[in-house]
């Protein structure tokens, strides 16, 4: 959303992985003092909230000012990979391997990009350009396997604006506003870590919202339909839901809170309680733009903040704190050999590892 401001710290952090269970999450796993972050820069100013993690060797970073970085070894070394003459804002990224990304750049009217690249950030073609002067793309999703994906703008005269590519970020169309749900007066999504719009499994997806609701819209048909819950998170003019993360209809988790209270993490925090049914979660240790799960795990997941880190091993129910540094974009892939990482995305370049 236009009106978050700032740079972002970029880290990683890698996890042993836990044995899933089929139960109700239970506390077992790792604890905060599990968890530390080391960093392994980049050398640019920019702030990187675009973020994707391919595994625990790839991953590739987006700036605020229009850079892009692809490290294959872990972040010991970044390549530059930035489309040429660009300065955009870029917000979100989504890749498919070390070869192939999408990088969306937020702005009104035709600042609002998609760049495509499929031989490792070589070359770039811009594949849609908005030219409605209201709209203000915030952020993307891809489908597993990396053709399928969506799009998604505040809203436009009154109604959602989403557009979804079937051809892996190639080419866009706009999907028809009358199987979209009518947004409430002022309500709109947060540009803060690429988030705010997640896909789940090969036909789910899920948006979270701000302002005047904070609510949760979730797709089972790629983006044609949608229903419509409660966040359970309070609304505000810089304040509501700002990022989710969803396995399946009975594990999710999403956080938010308010952007100008950075410390205030009382009622941030939502998970899902049953098909649907979204209920209010742990208290964070402050205002938090990224989660992600941790994969190979029952119930772990991460959030992450200006005012630090925090952690659950009971699938949201509750929260600890294990950092302060400011970062606030993260997510999770695992490897061949079923290790989990976890990278975030942050201010002036910085890039770390555990």
């Amino acid at each position: 959303m236009r009106r978050l401001l700032g740079a972002l710290t970029a880290l990683m952090l890698t996890m042993v992985p836990l044995a899933a269970s089929a139960s109700e999450p239970t506390p077992d796993g790792p604890s905060k003092n599990d968890v530390s972050w080391k960093r392994v820069d980049i050398d640019t100013d920019q702030g990187l909230r675009g973020l994707d993690a391919v595994s625990d060797k790839v991953a590739w970073v987006a700036g605020s000012d229009g850079g892009v970085w692809r490290t294959v070894d872990a972040g010991k070394t970044w390549k530059d990979v930035t489309p040429a003459a660009q300065t955009l804002a870029f917000r979100d990224i989504e890749a498919t391997s070390k070869k192939t990304a999408l990088v969306l750049a937020i702005g009104p009217g035709e600042e609002s990009q998609i760049l495509r690249t499929d031989d490792g950030g070589e070359s770039w073609a811009t594949t849609f350009v908005n030219h409605e002067p209201t709209a203000f793309y915030d952020c993307m999703g891809m489908y597993p396997g990396g053709r399928d994906g969506l799009a998604l703008s505040d809203p436009v005269d009154g109604e959602m604006r989403l557009i979804r590519t079937r051809d892996g970020g190639k080419s866009w169309t706009r999907v028809d506003a009358a199987g979209l749900p009518a947004p409430v007066a002022d309500e709109f999504y947060f540009a803060a870590s690429g988030t705010c719009l997640v896909t789940s499994g090969d036909r789910d997806a899920y948006v979270v919202s701000g302002g005047a609701a904070a609510r949760v819209l979730h797709s089972t048909d790629k983006g044609r339909s949608w229903k419509v819950a409660d966040s359970t998170l309070a609304p505000g003019d810089a304040a509501g839901a700002f990022s989710i993360a969803v396995r399946d209809e009975a594990q999710g988790v999403l956080v938010g809170g308010d952007f100008e209270q950075e410390t205030d993490g009382t009622d941030r925090s939502a998970y899902l309680s049953g098909k649907g049914k979204w209920k209010n979660g742990g208290d964070l240790s402050g205002y938090r733009s990224g989660v992600a799960w941790l994969p190979g795990t029952a119930a772990v997941a991460v959030a992450v903040g200006p005012s630090g880190s925090d952690l659950t091993v009971n699938g949201g129910r509750t929260w600890k704190k294990f950092s302060r540094a400011d970062f606030d974009s993260v997510q999770c892939a695992e490897n061949a050999e079923g290790a989990a990482s976890c990278w975030a995305s942050g201010a002036d370049g910085a890039v770390g590892r555990l």
